[in-house]
């Protein structure tokens, strides 16, 4: 698209990927290509797109630079410190089927350690500069997130696990439903005769943990159940999260609901202080089935993940931007499941 002679040129130094992206009515990744793969293009999107670089003075940054003919295949993957919810040996099932799924199609993942906040962007340029990826998997995606649109401007392919939990939606993601998964363990303990049904979360803000309490919320009230002073909120810690279950137990929950298996653990913990016994005395249901869900006495009924299709799905749409950078953002909600154990008897009451 030409620029109108009434709208004056950006300066130099103030044009970036996504400039030239906006103005020539594309996408920033085929900028990139018509930069360092001008074959993938048709002949009349590369013209327009060479033009307005000319017209705009843009200068390619490192970054445009290393999409490339020559693919690297390699996917970059940031660790982040555990987030809420998602404990080590849970990641890493995920992890296991990301690899699997990239080396059944030729590609590698590459790990890179990747702190929260602004300062976690310095490992993406890094391995844009120095390695060549070819595009990134996100997981720990949180409210304020910059990744996202930091890879977008530079034209960089990339797939979240987990949704934008704040501002506009930005590329691929593949999500598992928690509200889902909560509102059917709400249902399994109606069914078991229970009323008074509590929810131990994470401190509202928290989007993963947000989105488990909506679930809770909903079906308590779809089948007329109160939920004023029966949600507590801990961090994801055994001691906190005992110490905020106690109020609700006090309060004659038969039932809690956690947003976590470690808060769960804490639940556990509470019940114990008062001389009760979990999953006699008050049923209790995890979220995300972590190896010590089944090990627990008695064993804690609790929410799967599916995982091992995140990490297949992510891998999918990864590749599928890959070649086709103009599609239209895919988003990928998966359904959890309800694993029932020991922890969730009949009411008593």
């Amino acid at each position: 698209m030409p620029r109108s002679p009434n709208t004056p040129a950006p300066k130099a130094g103030s044009v970036t990927l996504a400039t030239v992206a906006r103005r020539a009515g594309v996408s920033p990744q085929t900028v990139s290509n018509a930069i360092n793969s001008p074959e993938l293009l048709r002949p009349e999107t590369l013209e327009r797109v060479r033009r307005t670089i000319d017209e705009l003075g843009y200068r390619p940054h490192r970054a445009a630079q290393t999409l490339r003919t020559r693919s690297s295949r390699l996917i970059g993957y940031g660790i982040r410190p555990t987030a809420p919810g998602t404990s080590a040996p849970v990641m890493d099932r995920f992890l296991h089927a990301l690899s699997q799924t990239a080396d059944e199609a030729g590609y590698r993942i590459l790990l890179f350690a990747s702190p929260p906040g602004s300062t976690g962007l310095e490992g993406y340029e890094e391995l844009l500069d120095l390695h060549s990826v070819d595009g990134f998997v996100l997981s720990g995606t949180e409210r304020g997130d910059r990744r996202q649109a930091w890879l977008e401007k530079r034209g960089v392919p990339f797939v979240g696990f987990g949704r934008m939990w704040s501002g506009r939606q930005i590329g691929d993601w593949v999500d598992v439903d928690g509200a889902s998964g909560t509102d059917s363990a709400v249902e399994h303990l109606v069914g078991m005769g229970h009323r008074k049904i509590a929810f131990l979360g994470w401190p509202r803000g928290s989007g993963v943990g947000d989105d488990r309490a909506e679930g809770w919320q909903r079906a308590m009230q779809r089948h007329g159940l109160a939920v004023r002073g029966k949600r507590a909120q801990s961090i994801d810690d055994i001691t906190s999260a005992q110490a905020a279950a106690g109020p609700l137990l006090d309060a004659g929950a038969t039932a809690v609901i956690a947003a976590s298996d470690m808060l769960a653990l804490g639940c556990y913990q509470a019940l114990r202080e008062r001389q009760a016994v979990p999953g006699t005395d008050v049923a209790v249901v995890g979220f995300d089935d972590s190896p010590t869900a089944a090990l627990l006495s008695p064993g804690l009924s609790t929410v799967a993940q599916p995982l091992e299709a995140v990490g297949r799905e992510c891998v999918r749409l990864l590749l599928a931007r890959m070649s086709e950078p103009d599609a239209p953002p895919e988003r990928v909600l998966l359904e959890p499941s309800l694993v029932v154990r020991d922890s969730t008897p009949a009411s008593g009451n």
